[in-house]
Formats: C-alpha cells, sequence, structure tokens
C-alpha cells in the first residue's frame, strides 16, 4: 500500500482502477522542403480542424461547467486566429523552408517562453495556453486530433497535469476522479474540476507517474488530498464507507430546502450563492439560495470583444432579477485588472497589477464606462430587488465620488422618463485593510458591507493570490484577518448597515461559529457549498 499526498480541489472520495493519461506526443522533426506555400496551406487546413475541435469541445463544456467556465476554449480559438502568432509560423516556413510541424513547435516554444518571462500572473497562465493550441495543431497536421483514450471502463484519470482541453476531453461518465502530479489549485484545470463534480487531487508529485500502473486499485481522497495506491480490504472499506457517509448527507441536505437558515439559540442570518454571469441562476434556484450575495458583472466584459452596451447589460440584469422573483440580487460593478485583464480596455502594463489600475479606480478614471453600467443597473432594479456593490474601496472620497454618479444617473432617468427603483441598497466590498480600519466612516455612507475574503487575505498577509508557490504562507485563519472582519461588523451595526462575506472563507465551515458571533448578517457561497452552509448554521447554539 503506497500513500501520496497533494491539494484536493474538490471533496469527494473515488474508488477504482487507474489509468494513466496517454497524450498524444507528437514527435516533431524538422524537415528540409520545397514548396512552403504547399506547407502554409497545411497549417490553414490544420487550423481549421483545430477550430472546429475546439468549438465541439466548447458546446460539451457549455453544457458541463457553464458559459463562464467555456470561455476558456473561446480564447483557444481566438489565439489560433492569432496574427502575430500565424506570421510567426509562416514566417519560419518560408525562411528557413521547414516542414509545418517543425514551424508550430519552435513558435511555441518561443511564445510560451515570452509569456512565462512576464511579470503579470494573467500572462503567465498564456503559455500553457500556447503550448496547448500548438499541441492540438501538431496533432492535427498529422491527422492525430482526437486525443481520447477509447475504452469504456470507469477510471481514476492519473496524468503529470491536464490542460483545460483534455480536463473537458474526458468522458465524465467514465472519470471517477483524477490526479495530476503539477498544478495549483488556482488553475483554469482545477476549477473546472470543482464545476464538473469530479474528486481531484492536484500538486502530488512526479513521483506517482513512476509508482502507478495502469488497472492498480487507487483511493481519491479529496477532502484530504491523500492518494493510496493498492489498500488493503480494511482500507477499501473504510472509503467505502465515508462514501456512504456522503451520500447519505447529501440526501439530507436536500430536505433543508425550504426551512429557515436559524441557529439553535435563534439567531437567523441569510444564506445566498455567488455567480459569475445569468447561466449560474439555474444552480442558485437548484441549491434553495435564498439570493445572490455576489453577481460578478465583469464576465460580461470578458466575454465580450468590445465594451458591452448599455442594453446589453440591461438585458442581462434584467434577466438575473426577474429569475430570482424578488430575492435579493447583489450586482459588483465592473472589476477587471489585476489578474482579470481585457485586451480592448488597453490597459498599460503594470509592474504589480494587484496593487494597480483595478476594479473601482478604472470607473472612476473612465466615466463613460461606469455611468454606462450604472444606467442599466438602476434601468434594471424596477424588475427586482437589487443591490450594487462597489470594489475595491479604500478611501471616503473614492465612496463620495461613487455615489456623485449614482445620484446624476438617477436625475438623468428620471428626465428622461425612464422609471427605476428608489431602494436600491447601496454597499461596498471590504477587501482592502484600509477599507476596514476606516469601516467606522464608509458604514453611515452604505446600506451594507460585503467582505472579499480572498483579497483581504492577499492585501492584509502581503501573498499573491495566483502564486501556487505562496500557497503554504496562506493562512486564511489568520489572526489578523478576523480581526479586520470583526472590526467591520461591528462598525457596520453601529452606523445601520447590515454586512455579508462573499468570499471564499464564507463557505469555510469551521468559521461559521466564528462570523455569526461576530454578527455576520450573511454568507454568500458558491451554489454547492448552500446546502452544507445551512445544515451548519442550523446545527449551532450561540447561547452556550
Amino acid at each position: 500500500m503506497l500513500q501520496f499526498k497533494g491539494k484536493g480541489v474538490y471533496s469527494a472520495i473515488a474508488i477504482g482502477a487507474a489509468s494513466l493519461f496517454k497524450r498524444q506526443e507528437a514527435q516533431v522533426r524538422r524537415k528540409h522542403v520545397q514548396d512552403t506555400q504547399a506547407e502554409i496551406e497545411r497549417v490553414e487546413s490544420a487550423k481549421q480542424k483545430a477550430i472546429d475541435q475546439l468549438s465541439r469541445i466548447y458546446e460539451k463544456a457549455l453544457k458541463e461547467v457553464g458559459e463562464t467556465n467555456a470561455q476558456i476554449f473561446e480564447i483557444h480559438m481566438m489565439m489560433l486566429e492569432d496574427d502575430d502568432y500565424n506570421e510567426s509560423i509562416q514566417n519560419i516556413i518560408t525562411t528557413q523552408t521547414v516542414n509545418a510541424e517543425y514551424a508550430v513547435a519552435v513558435t511555441a516554444d518561443n511564445f510560451s517562453e515570452m509569456f512565462a518571462a512576464m511579470d503579470d500572473a494573467y500572462m503567465q497562465a498564456r503559455a500553457a495556453d500556447v503550448k496547448d493550441i500548438s499541441n492540438r495543431l501538431i496533432a492535427c497536421l498529422g491527422d492525430k486530433g482526437d486525443t481520447s483514450n477509447g475504452g469504456t471502463e470507469k477510471m481514476i484519470v492519473i496524468a503529470d497535469d491536464l490542460a483545460p482541453s483534455e480536463t473537458v476531453s474526458l468522458d465524465k461518465d467514465r472519470v471517477l476522479a483524477f490526479v495530476t502530479a503539477g498544478g495549483s489549485s488556482n488553475s483554469h484545470t482545477a476549477i473546472l474540476a470543482r464545476n464538473m463534480n469530479i474528486p481531484a487531487v492536484i500538486g502530488v508529485g512526479d513521483e506517482i507517474l513512476q509508482a502507478v500502473k495502469d488497472g492498480q486499485t487507487v483511493v481519491v481522497n479529496g477532502y484530504t488530498g491523500e492518494i493510496t495506491v493498492d489498500p488493503d480490504p480494511e482500507f477499501i472499506a473504510q472509503a467505502k464507507a465515508k462514501q456512504e457517509d456522503d451520500l447519505h448527507k447529501k440526501a439530507l441536505l436536500q430536505e433543508l430546502k425550504g426551512k429557515p437558515n436559524v441557529t439553535l439559540d435563534g439567531t437567523s442570518v441569510n444564506v445566498y450563492a455567488n455567480i459569475g454571469g445569468v447561466d449560474g441562476i439555474g444552480a442558485v434556484l437548484a441549491n434553495d439560495a435564498g439570493g445572490i450575495g455576489l453577481f460578478r458583472s465583469e464576465f460580461l466584459y470578458l466575454e465580450s470583444s468590445d465594451y458591452p452596451t448599455e442594453e446589453e447589460q440591461f438585458r442581462a440584469y434584467k434577466r438575473v432579477l426577474e429569475s430570482m422573483a424578488g430575492k435579493k440580487v447583489i450586482i459588483r460593478t465592473l472589476d477587471i485588472g489585476a489578474d482579470k485583464q481585457i485586451d480592448y480596455f488597453k490597459l498599460e502594463k503594470e509592474d504589480n497589477p494587484a496593487l494597480g489600475f483595478r476594479a473601482i479606480r478604472i470607473c472612476l478614471t473612465r466615466p463613460q464606462i461606469f455611468e454606462t453600467q450604472l444606467r442599466a443597473l438602476f434601468r434594471a432594479s424596477v424588475y427586482g430587488e437589487l443591490g450594487i456593490m462597489f470594489p475595491m474601496i479604500t478611501s471616503v472620497s473614492e465612496l463620495e465620488k461613487i455615489k456623485q454618479a449614482c445620484d446624476k444617473v438617477k436625475r438623468d432617468l428620471a428626465d428622461e422618463g425612464i422609471p427605476f427603483a428608489e431602494n436600491v441598497e447601496i454597499g461596498i466590498m471590504i477587501e482592502t485593510p484600509a477599507a476596514a480600519v476606516i469601516s467606522d466612516r464608509l458604514a453611515p455612507m452604505v446600506d451594507f458591507f460585503s467582505v472579499g475574503t480572498n483579497d483581504l487575505t492577499q492585501y492584509t498577509l502581503a501573498c499573491d493570490r495566483q502564486n501556487a508557490a505562496l500557497e503554504q504562507f496562506v493562512d486564511t485563519h489568520h489572526e489578523a484577518i478576523l480581526r479586520l472582519i470583526e472590526m467591520s461588523a461591528k462598525n457596520a451595526h453601529a452606523n445601520g448597515a447590515w454586512i455579508g462575506i462573499c468570499g471564499e472563507l464564507a463557505a469555510d465551515l469551521s468559521l461559521t461559529e466564528t462570523f455569526l458571533r461576530m454578527g455576520i448578517d450573511e454568507l454568500s457561497v458558491s451554489p454547492p457549498f448552500v446546502l452544507p452552509l445551512r445544515d451548519k448554521i442550523r446545527s449551532l447554539d450561540l447561547s452556550k
């Protein structure tokens, strides 16, 4: 019995036969060619095959993980059409009179090294994307575009790493779990695994690739990140008992639907859901969330090739408000920059984008973009119960400018005879230490706070949340973070505002009691965590 340890990215137990992922690696050799034009035409033909494949993968991802997570494959299609990428391939073919496969491989190496050397975490991640699309293009040049491994048996996939396209291409009905030697919890692959509800452990180390053989029995523990190879009968029996316990708990959680979120001593708390677009509404309703505590409006911008119009935004906001049928919907205004870059915004390259031109700083310095979004939001407000939340606040003066912008939009809409709701709640995110420290001054100006624990942790501990090497230094339970949250809660209540948490810590059940004792009024989590959180709340007795 061998054991390995990695990081679990989806909490569940899987027991099954190992299947080492066999990637069809193309052996690329440099060949001299006479007809360079024929090689360029081969590239064009292969590129079309690759785009057709990615289009099918996109449609599959759309059904399995939703529009937001499927966007990576649209990006891959766009990268295949990139002028610089294609000109490099053509230039190598014509100037060196070499075969198409070699030209693609050299271009892939050059571009991925260029991206990997950049300081920006988002651009560094593009290195893997270039490799992914180039491998697909080379496979299509050799008519080996189908990377499926065949077979019908259910399996636990073990790989060095998995590209996003490889993850989605796996037959979900056959995959019990997957384990990768490399990877980080912030990678596209880890995010896709969570959304596909597949038990997964990443970052196990290369040793597992040599230690495990096809067909060996493996137990994957997504809770602890432990991988057990050739377990003894007693270990298997314990794992099966844990699986049965999980199924029983899931069945019990379904019984919570429709019941109030009240502790044993009578303390009530709202449990809402976080979503990244209108395609997430179904999951919110299916998991019986009390409302939407975070609607990430930036995905309207990320999914568009140009600035979304007022009308396009209005339709999206109207749809989510109507679908929630009177339940509260809190929409966060545009939050791009840092790891979320959009080409058409033409943002300057920054040495430290996490501390740079992002979120509300963009809105306040580009008032036309901000006003367009605010108009769409206030127009949609008549179709439900809307709250508007502003990210990355650090000062009273920023909030004063925001309120002035809101007042102007409401005056303009009134002058134009366009209806809007008068009871729209205005709130800010507490995600910088500055906002928490001056929360006593900010609270009188708003209706609510919502704590973004992901960024609050990053800025408080001075740890880049995109850097996998720093995970060992990120203590999400750090006393400083909890003190800032408690300070914000006291100041909110002292000034008649309510406070919620919409960051990852809201789903940390080991902190639920702590948050409720602080006086947190609302917890907003990813839809799959709604029912477990409600169960935890109903088990607590704060009077003790």
